[in-house]
């Protein structure tokens, strides 16, 4: 049998479990580094599949690796399973999970076929935009020996290269001192009005940074009383920007406008968090381009999103795992337009019927792209190279 025949055959004696499986997870969302029933549902389906399962790797208890295959090239497939605070799985990470289970059923059971050795990482806490876990997974060695990198996204619409930016978040804390706000205001050290002062000049920073620069936050604490100038306040920040070099120079800038509320006020800040940002993505584009060909095989259509195409701006871990091996990321259509991603009208799109099937020609088209770099002699030659070897584009 043919090798993808045989990888659609074992995928559609699957397909109702990997369904099953994408909607547990929807119905059940959990915060990041507490995905516990997620990693562990998605951890026994591979199990239940023959791979070898190690849980709670590099000191993370909600990530895990799954192996199969003893081919000359190793492929690693990513699974995200956490969710976003107060609107649940409104990134559609259930569908991610399902689609890194599936992708690596279907192409295990051709693996020493066709010369594939394949791994399945179990990533958590995606979301966080700060030390994710595919950046501590990387860090501690999860990724060592795997020549090539691979996970699909749910979105409204398919595109094969999403535009992915380098990315930082960080918490803001003032501590100013309680005072009577009518009676003593003098007394008093405003923290609110030092993030106050700071978001003011944010705002007025936006004017001068570039037009693919990002910032943006919430309040996490505003004060406690009305009639009590607030002692306490705290934010949390995000900034972005086309790469990492270019995060360092407008984060700085950012911590400029929060030094600022302190100066102005008297408050003390302190800023937590930020040290390991996310990395803009580097799409290894030939691999794409097999990716494209077998989605579009599958009837996906990539429509050209013209002007669309350069507002989108994401950031994922995922970013850091491109810098360091050839990577895809592409994103599968859910049929949600107008509900986009980060939206709780997106998160009831991903246990739909358009997100059922988006998991079923995800994980084929990702399988298929495995076989088609295992057995294309050129691509296998090109990622199992010394890296330094490796051209990166």
């Amino acid at each position: 049998m043919n090798p993808k025949d045989g990888a659609r055959e074992e995928l559609t004696r699957w397909r109702e479990r990997l369904v099953a499986l994408s909607h547990r997870i929807h119905a059940n969302p959990e915060l990041a580094f507490e995905e516990e029933r997620a990693a562990r549902w998605t951890a026994e389906a591979l199990s239940e599949a023959g791979f070898a399962v190690d849980s709670g790797i590099c000191d993370l208890p909600t990530a895990f690796v799954a192996r199969t295959g003893s081919g000359p090239l190793h492929i690693a497939i990513c699974a995200e399973y956490d969710c976003l605070p107060a609107i649940g799985h409104a990134c559609g990470h259930n569908v991610i999970a399902a689609m890194a289970v599936g992708a690596a059923i279907a192409a295990a059971k051709v693996a020493d076929d066709v010369g594939l050795r394949l791994s399945v990482i179990g990533t958590p806490a995606e979301e966080v935009c700060d030390a994710g876990g595919k950046i501590l997974l990387l860090e501690r060695g999860a990724f060592a020996g795997v020549h090539a990198s691979m996970m699909v996204h749910p979105g409204p619409v398919d595109v094969v290269e999403p535009r992915i930016i380098a990315a930082t978040m960080f918490d803001v804390h003032y501590t100013g001192k309680e005072a009577h706000a009518s009676a003593f205001p003098e007394r008093g050290i405003n923290a609110a009005d030092a993030l106050t002062v700071a978001q003011t000049a944010i705002g007025l920073l936006r004017q001068h940074v570039r037009p693919t620069d990002r910032m943006h936050g919430i309040v996490t604490k505003g004060g406690d009383a009305a009639n009590v100038v607030p002692a306490h306040t705290s934010a949390r920040y995000m900034v972005r920007a086309e790469t990492l070099a270019e995060l360092e120079e407008i984060r700085a800038k950012v911590f400029r406008c929060f030094e600022a509320g302190a100066l102005a006020t008297g408050a003390k800040l302190a800023i937590v968090g930020g040290s390991k940002p996310y990395a803009e993505m580097l799409h290894d584009r030939a691999m794409a381009a097999v990716y494209r060909r077998n989605a579009e095989a599958l009837g996906r259509v990539v429509p050209d999103l013209g002007p669309f195409a350069d507002r989108f701006a994401a950031s994922t871990d995922m970013g850091n795992v491109s810098l360091v091996l050839p990577s895809i990321h592409p994103m599968i259509g859910i049929n949600s337009l107008p509900a986009v991603n980060h939206q709780p009208e997106f998160a009831a799109h991903c246990a739909t019927g358009a997100a059922d099937q988006a998991v079923f020609d995800g994980s084929l088209a990702t399988a298929w792209t495995a076989i088609d770099l295992a057995t294309d002699r050129a691509f296998r030659d090109r990622l199992t190279r010394p890296r330094s070897a490796l051209p990166r584009r």
